[in-house]
C-alpha cells in the first residue's frame, strides 16, 4: 500500500490549523453523536404506542442504530484513510442530520427505523476525529486532545439523558430528533469552517468484498446478541445467526489476509500492542455499559421493593449527569499519566478504578448520593481507560491507517457494550422477585451484574498488562512528503 504525498486538500482547508478550535469542534461533534444515542431512551417504553407497533417491532428503532453503527465504523474509518478523514466526518454528520429529520417527521415504524439506522451510520465520528487530531495537532497537544475526544462519548451520553427526559416530559417527542438534527447541523458548519482536511491518504481501491463480509458477519453476531433474549438463546434463529456470523468472519479474515488492499489490515491488528488494546477495549466497553443498565433501574424501581429509590426519569438523568463531566475532567489527568508513565499504565489504572467503583456499588446502593458517587468513580476510571486507548493504537500503527485502526478499536468497545446488554439482561430477567404480580429484578440480580462488571474491568487490567512497555506517542503525521511515510506503511506488509 502506498501513501500519497502530503498535499493540500483544496477548498475549505485551513493553511494553519488552530489547535484549540480543532479540539473544541471535534469534541463537540463527538458529544453530538453520543447525544443521538441517548436521546431516544426516555421514549423507548412509549414507542409501541407512538408508532402503532408491537413492542418487539418497536425495539428495532434501537437495534437498527446498533447494527448500522457496527457496520459503518470500520468501513467509514477505512474510507477516511483513503479519501480524507474530514470528508468522511462531514458525510457522517450529514447522515446524522438527515436521519434526525426523518425521525422527526415519522409517526410510523418504518421511517423511524430508517432514520435511526441513518443516525447510527454517524458512529465513526469519534475515531475519525481522533485520527484528524493525530494528523493536525502538535505532538505536545495530542495526548490531551485525544483523551478529550474519547471523553466526549461519556459527556454526550450523560448529559443527553436528563435533557431528553425534560423534553419528553414537557414537549412533543419529535422535538428530541429536531434537537439532534440542529446540533448535528451546528457541528457540521463548525467543521467546515475550522477543521482542515488531513493530507495523509492511503489512496488505492476500497475492499468492497471485505466491507460486505464484515457487515454480514457483524450484523449476524450482533443481531443474535441483541435479540437473543426475545427469540430465545437456544432458538434456531439465534444459534443460526451465531454460527453464520462466526463462519462469515472466518472467511472474511481469510480474504483480508490475501487481498492486496484490505479493509482491515489484520497483520497490523495482530501486533501485540494493537491486539491486547482491542481485547481490553471489549472488557472496558462491557464495564461501562453495565453501569448504564444497573444504576437507572435502581433509581427508578419502587421504594416498596426495599432497594429501589422510586425516582423519576428526569431525576435519574440528573443523577447520572455528573458522571460525564467527571470523564471530561479526568481527560487531562489521563493524558499527563500517559505522557509520564505510558498509556499502558493509564489503561490499567482506569480499569482498576472501574473495578473499585463496582465493588463500592455492591455495598453502597441504598441512597441517591451512593449512586452519584459510584457513577462518578466508575466514569473516572472509564475516562482514564478511554483516554489511553487511542494513544496505544496510534503509537502502534502507521499514520496512513490511523482512522481504520481507531475505528476498529471503537467497534471493539461497542461489541463489549452489546455483550454487556445481553448478559445483564439475562441476569436481571432470571433473578427476580414478585412485586404486585410483576416480576422485577431482585437486589441480588443487580449485585451479580455489578460483580460481573468488576470482573470485566479486572480482566481488562490483566489483558492490558500484556501490552508492551511505553513507547513515545506519535506526533503529527503531516510534515514532509519523504520516504518515511512509505517506509512506515511498507513495514506492515
Amino acid at each position: 500500500m502506498s501513501v500519497s504525498p502530503a498535499r493540500s486538500s483544496g477548498a475549505g482547508t485551513a493553511a494553519a490549523p488552530r489547535p484549540n478550535a480543532v479540539v473544541a469542534v471535534l469534541a463537540l461533534a463527538g458529544i453530538v453523536v453520543s447525544l443521538m444515542q441517548t436521546l431516544v431512551i426516555p421514549i423507548v417504553p412509549e414507542l409501541p404506542k407512538l408508532l402503532d407497533a408491537s413492542a418487539s417491532d418497536a425495539a428495532w428503532a434501537v437495534t437498527a442504530t446498533l447494527l448500522a453503527a457496527a457496520v459503518a465504523t470500520p468501513v467509514v474509518g477505512r474510507l477516511g484513510d483513503m479519501l480524507g478523514k474530514r470528508r468522511m466526518l462531514l458525510l457522517s454528520l450529514v447522515l446524522l442530520v438527515a436521519g434526525s429529520v426523518v425521525c422527526a417527521l415519522s409517526d410510523t415504524l418504518v421511517p423511524m427505523v430508517v432514520g435511526r439506522a441513518m443516525q447510527g451510520l454517524s458512529a465513526a465520528v469519534i475515531p475519525l476525529g481522533i485520527s484528524i487530531m493525530r494528523d493536525e495537532l502538535p505532538a505536545e497537544r495530542l495526548a490531551g486532545a485525544t483523551a478529550m475526544m474519547s471523553a466526549s462519548l461519556g459527556v454526550g451520553g450523560a448529559l443527553g439523558l436528563p435533557a431528553a427526559a425534560l423534553i419528553a416530559d414537557n414537549l412533543d417527542w419529535h422535538m428530541l430528533f429536531w434537537l439532534s438534527g440542529a446540533l448535528g447541523a451546528v457541528a457540521l458548519v463548525l467543521i467546515l469552517a475550522l477543521v482542515p482536511e488531513s493530507s495523509v491518504r492511503t489512496g488505492g481501491r476500497f475492499d468492497l468484498l471485505g466491507g460486505l463480509g464484515i457487515a454480514a458477519g457483524l450484523v449476524s453476531l450482533l443481531l443474535a446478541v441483541s435479540k437473543g433474549g426475545d427469540w430465545g438463546w437456544t432458538s434456531g434463529t439465534t444459534l443460526g445467526l451465531f454460527a453464520a456470523g462466526v463462519l462469515i468472519l472466518l472467511v472474511w479474515g481469510w480474504w483480508e489476509l490475501r487481498t492486496p488492499q484490505p479493509l482491515v489490515d489484520l497483520r497490523t491488528t495482530a501486533r501485540r500492542q494493537v491486539l491486547f488494546t482491542n481485547l481490553a477495549s471489549v472488557a472496558i466497553g462491557f464495564s461501562m455499559f453495565a453501569m448504564s443498565l444497573v444504576l437507572p433501574q435502581l433509581l427508578q424501581l419502587p421504594e416498596a421493593t426495599g432497594y429501589g429509590l422510586g425516582r423519576s426519569l428526569l431525576t435519574t438523568g440528573l443523577v447520572m449527569a455528573p458522571a460525564g463531566l467527571v470523564m471530561m475532567a479526568f481527560a487531562p489527568v489521563s493524558a499527563k499519566i500517559s505522557k509520564s508513565r505510558g498509556p499502558k499504565v493509564t489503561l490499567m489504572i482506569g480499569a482498576l478504578i472501574v473495578a473499585a467503583g463496582y465493588g463500592l456499588n455492591i455495598v453502597l446502593m441504598s441512597e441517591v448520593w451512593h449512586l452519584v458517587l459510584v457513577s462518578c468513580v466508575i466514569s473516572g476510571g472509564i475516562g482514564f481507560a478511554y483516554g489511553a486507548m487511542p494513544a496505544l493504537i496510534m503509537s502502534a500503527v502507521p499514520a496512513s491507517e490511523t482512522a481504520a485502526a481507531n475505528s476498529l478499536n471503537t467497534l471493539m468497545r461497542s461489541i463489549g457494550t452489546s455483550v454487556a446488554s445481553a448478559i445483564a439482561g439475562v441476569v436481571l430477567a432470571q433473578m427476580t422477585i414478585d412485586f404486585g404480580g410483576f416480576a422485577l429484578p431482585s437486589e441480588n440480580a443487580f449485585k451479580v451484574v455489578m460483580a460481573i462488571g468488576a470482573g470485566a474491568a479486572l480482566l481488562a487490567c490483566l489483558i492490558a498488562s500484556f501490552i508492551p512497555r511505553h513507547r513515545p506517542a506519535a506526533g503529527p503525521a503531516h510534515p514532509a512528503p519523504d520516504a518515511g511515510a512509505g517506509a512506515r506503511t511498507a513495514s506492515v506488509r
